[in-house]
């Protein structure tokens, strides 16, 4: 089943909350969903500890070395698997990403951010040589951006992608109070009361992330049909 890895080097950059909003979204529609908490600081296992009711599973204490057999074993058994990995570039990052269906790269409106991506993208492009010709499909998001309007630095940053020809989602993770709510009460977005500002733009939100991602690994899995599924990686 589709493996969902976040990948950036830089610490800060959203992994964490894309990754368990996407994690929630999918649950929301009725998917079963694994997260490995590959982050040293374990943000989403301290979430799971909490009193949501999700059935999301939520795994952690991976090593460079059980991460791969770890990932194989909840994609065979989950609808979903997704890998929440830490801020740098190293071996157990390496080898996640071997087994990806799909890599989103989170991307604040920044100049920083964006040196960043870049180099998340090329790390991608390192490690498809060693696949044997196999392609690691990549998306590049915008976080935490205002839902009302593009600022000029956001703006500049699409309009170079678009020219470098980086594939981006559609979706955007807007900033949102419901984003870190989950994290302090330990709740879904479903779960939040009314007493969180812009709840349901959230809720929105997060299923268009959802509907998006379904759409590109159903196109993955399709070409994966001809081409060879995943292999490589060990």
């Amino acid at each position: 089943m589709p493996v969902i890895v976040t990948a950036s080097s830089k610490g800060g950059a959203g992994k964490s909350t894309l990754t368990l909003v996407l994690a929630q979204a999918l649950d929301a529609m009725g998917a079963s969903v694994t997260i490995i908490d590959a982050d040293p600081n374990r943000p989403i296992l301290r979430w799971r500890s909490g009193k949501s009711s999700s059935k999301i599973d939520v795994v952690g204490d991976v090593t460079e070395g059980s991460i791969v057999r770890c990932i194989r074993e909840h994609s065979a058994v989950r609808q979903f698997v997704l890998v929440d990995l830490e801020g740098t570039a190293n071996r157990l990052v390496s080898r996640a990403i071997t087994q990806a269906d799909l890599v989103l790269i989170p991307l604040q409106a920044s100049a920083l951010d964006s040196n960043e991506a870049s180099r998340a993208v090329n790390l991608i492009q390192e490690e498809e040589e060693t696949l044997e010709g196999r392609r690691i499909p990549f998306r590049i998001i915008m976080t935490r951006t205002n839902p009302l309007i593009t600022t000029k630095i956001e703006g500049g940053i699409i309009d170079a992608l678009a020219k470098a020809e980086i594939p981006m989602m559609r979706t955007r993770l807007h900033e949102r109070q419901a984003y870190k709510a989950i994290f302090v009460r330990r709740e879904s977005i479903g779960e939040l009361d009314d007493s969180i500002n812009g709840l349901p733009a959230a809720l929105a939100n997060a299923e268009r992330l959802a509907e998006e991602v379904v759409e590109l690994v159903a196109v993955g899995s399709s070409t994966a049909e001809l081409g060879g599924g995943r292999d490589g990686g060990e």
